[in-house]
């Protein structure tokens, strides 16, 4: 699908010249940076990381760390059954 989008002319630079060093088109950039931010958005901060901040970095780790809390408050123990 073609659209049209206004970009800052920093940006657009900073975009063009990254697409370039990666040997990718400007399309290919941008439509992977669409699918990153995309996938990010789907989980939700994880209350633990605002001690720690979001590790911007290392957002795949922090998603690992986020699913290992999460299946080990997934088990239910037996005394705490209803």
């Amino acid at each position: 699908m073609k659209t049209t989008l206004e970009i800052p002319d920093r940006l657009f630079r900073r975009a063009k010249a990254t697409a370039a060093e990666r040997g990718q088109t400007l399309k290919q950039l941008v439509t992977e940076a669409l699918q990153e931010k995309l996938a990010r958005k789907k989980v939700a901060r994880p209350s633990w990381t605002e001690g720690f901040g979001k590790l911007k970095r290392l957002h795949r780790e922090t998603e690992r760390i986020q699913a290992t809390i999460d299946e080990a408050f997934d088990v239910i123990e037996p005394e705490d059954r209803l």
